[in-house]
């Protein structure tokens, strides 16, 4: 998606998408499938994930296809048969595909999306599908968690320079925007996304001066009405916060307010006494911005300790994942079509109980109790013998993923809301959203959650679980399996 453009080349997947799908074509074998994409565990140990990436995957998948120079390309790998890159040049996605609300809160093991159509369609998505949403979920999550650490106060995104080329930039400019940020230093992504743009200078502006005064002074007469002065260049309180006071004077005489930027040294001793110098000076309504290298604890500190900061400029953290590089989206088969046409559950089987994959086509129900709040999440079979529904007033036992001995037992006495829900039928989107009302969506989600799921360290683990039908499926799956070796 490089300028915020989505990926049309169909040749963004892993090279074994297309000599797998050559197979399925050449043996015949090419019927319907059913993928599910979902994550093994939460990234910074933390209690909650954000959905983000949907609205980039969809209009990527519509226009996906192979161009003539694509394959060209193939054709030079000497692997790819005529035929087959006859059809390839035709190729378009032609399924359905049923997804969460972008901006949702989820978690670890339940379907997030899911892709139904033929094995070459459904594999071919796979490597775009994942980098899409893996990266966005990722850095909206880290985002929400910043943005939590500072009371739900103003976070701008100040990642350009440190994000992972200009893909990466574009898209973490989104996702971070959908995860709390009110705007960001991109540029571009204010263009491509209509987020808000912010900036105020660099230290360059302030060398290129004669001297500081007159730096503050040069860029108060241009844009006095949004003059924030980076008070750190040579001596932020005997030389920043003075002249910054200096200039202020100037800017009130106009009517004007003004703010001021710390991003380096000891932010909280410092933001202290530029605030005692602001108010003694009569700026009490001055604003204090900080930067440099923030991430979710450091803010989280600062506020613990009473620091006077009114916006946090965060960057480097925030863009990349800081500690967790990755979010762990896998793309499983859940269900294939069998020689009589019928769609039958399919499992991935494994010594490790967490990655055995839970089979069958599913839906998510979210339960919240009476009040509004989320108490737990279910996976629940869509399949030949009709749709499980969770009713308000019904009583039903829920199992651990792994399919295990834990349980509980719980009476709905809220609702039970479907997570996953059409978005794309025939290859063509059925609806779109649009990033406010993604953002909106994540703050509604994350005020139904209990506090103990939002701590930054050592959360309460959210339940996700499993219906009776959907275990009684697996362990027969499991033992039939087993049974067989």
């Amino acid at each position: 998606m490089n300028g915020g453009t989505p990926n049309h080349s169909a040749l963004f997947t892993d090279f074994y998408s297309l000599t797998m799908a050559q197979g399925y074509w050449k043996r015949s074998v090419n019927k319907r499938a059913v993928f599910e994409m979902f994550f093994r565990r939460q990234p910074f140990g933390s209690g909650f994930a954000v959905f983000a990436g949907l609205g980039d995957l969809l209009e990527s998948i519509e226009a996906f296809h192979c161009s003539a120079e694509d394959i060209a390309y193939l054709r030079t790998l000497g692997i790819f048969e005529e035929g087959f890159l006859e059809y390839l040049s035709c190729f378009r996605f032609s399924g359905s595909l049923w997804a969460m609300d972008e901006g949702g809160v989820i978690f670890p093991q339940e379907p997030l999306i899911r892709v139904d159509s033929n094995l070459i369609e459904c594999q071919i998505l796979e490597g775009m599908l994942l980098n899409t949403i893996n990266f966005q979920s990722l850095i909206a999550t880290k985002t929400a968690r910043v943005w939590l650490a500072s009371g739900k106060g103003s976070i701008m995104e100040f990642g350009l320079r440190r994000a992972q080329g200009p893909d990466g930039a574009m898209s973490a400019s989104r996702a971070a925007f959908i995860g709390g940020a009110n705007a960001t230093s991109n540029t571009l992504a204010g263009k491509t996304y209509g987020i808000p743009v912010r900036g105020t200078m660099a230290h360059s502006w302030i060398m290129s001066f004669p001297s500081e005064e007159d730096a503050f002074r040069a860029y108060a007469d241009i844009y006095p009405d949004q003059s924030i002065f980076l008070i750190d260049t040579y001596d932020t309180l005997r030389s920043g916060a003075p002249n910054a006071i200096k200039v202020g004077r100037e800017l009130a005489a106009r009517g004007k307010n003004f703010g001021v930027r710390l991003d380096s040294g000891d932010i909280h001793y410092l933001s202290m006494e530029v605030r005692k110098m602001l108010d003694q000076a009569g700026f009490p309504q001055a604003t204090i911005t900080v930067s440099n290298d923030l991430d979710e604890e450091i803010i989280h500190t600062l506020r613990e300790a009473g620091a006077p900061i009114n916006s946090w400029g965060v960057g480097t953290q925030m863009v990349t994942g800081g500690v967790d590089a990755a979010f762990t989206g896998v793309y499983k088969l859940a269900a294939r079509e069998d020689a009589a046409g019928r769609l039958i559950p399919a499992i991935k089987f494994s010594d490790n109980p967490e990655k055995t994959t839970n089979p069958g086509i599913k839906q998510v129900w979210r339960i919240k109790d009476s009040q509004g709040m989320a108490v737990a999440d279910v996976l629940t079979l869509v399949d030949e013998n009709g749709e499980e529904v969770l009713e308000r007033k019904s009583r039903h036992a829920f199992w651990h993923p792994s399919a295990d001995y834990r349980h509980f037992y719980h009476e709905i006495t809220g609702t039970a809301e479907k997570l996953l829900k059409p978005r794309m039928e025939g290859g063509r989107i059925l609806t779109r959203a649009g990033l406010q009302e993604i953002r909106e969506r994540m703050n509604r989600d994350i005020d139904s959650l209990d506090p103990s799921y939002k701590r930054l360290l050592n959360p309460h683990i959210y339940k996700v679980s499993i219906s009776q039908r959907l275990r009684e499926l697996k362990l027969g799956l499991i033992k039939n399996y087993l049974g067989d070796l």
